[in-house]
């Protein structure tokens, strides 16, 4: 038989975007469940915007997504039911529901920022790589794309946590990079033969991300320099892996990360000849910044660049 509602696109677009999103969206639900998180696709929006505006009522929520109160209400019953999510009368009216994140649901979100969400996003830009002209061609090669390749099957793509057996990787993936371009410097070397004691004990973190049958192939850290402000600092990732997109979905995950760390000031230091890896900064929301410059770029002679990320 004929696909009817691709004969009929403007007749049945609506149609064909709710087929394409539940196509994606059983892509995305199978990313978080491999992630082993019992999240599904539909459920992200409402649990980030809780996470992001604390409590609030159902009709706040409703406006605020653009969704009929009654799908927030069968949303939130099956959050309430894995307990991700707490529903309460409202103090001084008894009439209104607030419902907030539990701790148990805040801590599966940050998970999901750093194991799903930068996987997701990363298929996504493949996904829509190079489309153009009018709408309905593009919405039928994206289409033909997630049947060749749907999101789930992008090249597998694993987020790490500092391990001390790590330690040796962080070390030789950041002296590669770094004596392929410039010379190490002692503020290199103090934190590449101690990340532990330099890093991970002084507040911060290092993550590290595998790729399917290559083992560590990248890390990122993140160096605690005051109060809430933090150095994105240390990453590097291997020639092997170049071209499956794991610096992109490391950066995602490591700027995740600080988010959920509650980090006011994320910046980096950097230099020009850096040019591919400036042009990913500038993707995932780091602008270029004089007064980090002024108050930072003397740490390394090889700065000549410093950015602070920008939450849209």
């Amino acid at each position: 038989m004929p696909d009817i509602i691709t004969q009929h696109g403007e007749l049945f677009l609506g149609s064909r975007l709710k087929r394409l999103a539940e196509r994606m969206q059983a892509d995305v639900s199978r990313i978080s469940a491999e992630a082993g998180l019992p999240i599904q696709p539909s459920q992200y929006p409402l649990l980030a915007t809780l996470d992001r505006a604390g409590a609030m009522t159902v009709s706040a929520l409703a406006e605020t997504l653009g969704l009929s109160q009654p799908a927030i209400t069968r949303t939130l019953a099956n959050l309430v039911t894995l307990g991700l999510v707490d529903s309460a009368r409202a103090p001084g009216d008894q009439r209104q529901k607030h419902v907030s994140l539990t701790p148990v649901g805040t801590a599966a979100l940050a998970r999901a920022r750093i194991e799903v969400w930068p996987r997701v996003e990363a298929a996504v830009i493949d996904l829509l790589a190079g489309l153009s002209g009018p709408l309905l061609d593009q919405i039928g090669a994206i289409e033909t794309r997630l049947a060749a390749k749907p999101l789930h099957a992008t090249p597998g793509l694993r987020i790490h946590e500092f391990a001390d057996d790590l330690a040796r990787d962080f070390h030789d993936i950041n002296a590669e990079w770094i004596e392929a371009m410039f010379r190490l410097e002692d503020t290199d070397r103090e934190v590449l033969r101690d990340p532990r004691g330099r890093i991970v004990d002084t507040g911060g973190t290092i993550l590290f991300v595998e790729a399917a049958g290559l083992g560590i192939v990248g890390t990122c850290a993140l160096q605690k320099t005051g109060e809430r402000a933090f150095e994105l600092t240390k990453m590097g990732v291997r020639e092997s892996a170049r071209g499956r997109k794991a610096g992109e979905f490391l950066l995602a995950a490591t700027i995740a990360r600080a988010e959920a760390m509650g980090v006011e000031k994320l910046y980096l230091l950097t230099s020009h000849r850096c040019a591919a890896a400036i042009h990913l900064y500038e993707k995932l929301g780091f602008k270029h910044d004089a007064e980090i410059m002024r108050d930072y770029g003397a740490r390394y002679a090889r700065c000549d660049v410093a950015m602070r990320y920008v939450p849209e």
